[in-house]
């Protein structure tokens, strides 16, 4: 009875110690850089290292809020990527939670394994990836059309019009495959400003950005064998 005492003794401490080193780094961090959203801060078993979720994306701090680390942390003897890992988990999104019907819907075969894929229309890696789906099969694609403007400024207007032609799969392809231009001037209903502040809300910085049936995300343009293995890996 004595040893459990002092063990949740010495546990309630050990919390109310992590309690406090939270907020003395959310003071250091928001003084140094104030607007900056400050989503979790967790504590490590690395060298009594603080984690610090920070505008979608992980640094690490000393628990006195006094240094700050920006990297990759390397787990050495089995060579993981823990940096990684974590960012993945923090990221997943729900796949119930995507309005799919905001997206372009393509089956090809049975359409049994889902994907999501956020995509600009004049991104480069956007249409490499769209070569490397070609070679994909049994697969149920939706693809958001996420324009990002300040890296190409026509993107938001031509995505309007793709949503807005009578066959918004053959617009796309045609956009993809051969620079066509829908004739129209994409002002019918259309989803690209949702999209947008979507894209925005899940932190997507970069396109293509996958999403798969589990929630993992995956940045980046990734060819047809990897996808094969990350649609296994990732099935819900």
């Amino acid at each position: 009875m004595k040893f459990t005492s002092l063990a949740l003794a010495a546990t309630l401490m050990c919390a109310a110690t992590a309690q406090a080193n939270e907020s003395v780094i959310r003071k250091a961090l928001s003084e140094q850089f104030p607007g900056a959203q400050i989503s979790s801060v967790t504590k490590t078993p690395y060298s009594g290292l603080f984690e610090v979720y920070l505008d979608g994306q992980i640094v690490y701090i000393d628990a006195k809020g006094q240094y700050v680390f920006i990297g990759d942390m390397v787990d050495l003897k089995n060579r993981t990527n823990l940096t990684q890992a974590r960012l993945n988990k923090l990221q997943a999104v729900k796949w119930d939670t995507l309005p799919l019907n905001n997206a372009l819907k393509t089956v090809k075969g049975k359409g049994e394994r889902k994907l999501v894929v956020f995509s600009d229309v004049d991104c480069p890696y956007c249409r490499k990836f769209e070569e490397e789906l070609v070679k994909v099969d049994n697969i149920t694609v939706y693809t958001f059309l996420y324009p990002i403007e300040g890296l190409h400024p026509k993107a938001v207007q031509t995505s309007k019009q793709i949503w807005c032609a009578p066959d918004r799969n053959k617009a796309w392809n045609d956009y993809i495959t051969g620079g066509t231009v829908p004739r129209n001037d994409g002002k019918c209903a259309n989803p690209v400003d949702a999209t947008i502040a979507l894209g925005s809300k899940l932190k997507v910085s970069g396109t293509p950005t996958l999403i798969f049936a589990n929630g993992q995300r995956v940045p980046g343009m990734v060819p047809a064998a990897q996808l094969e293995r990350l649609l296994v890996t990732n099935a819900k």
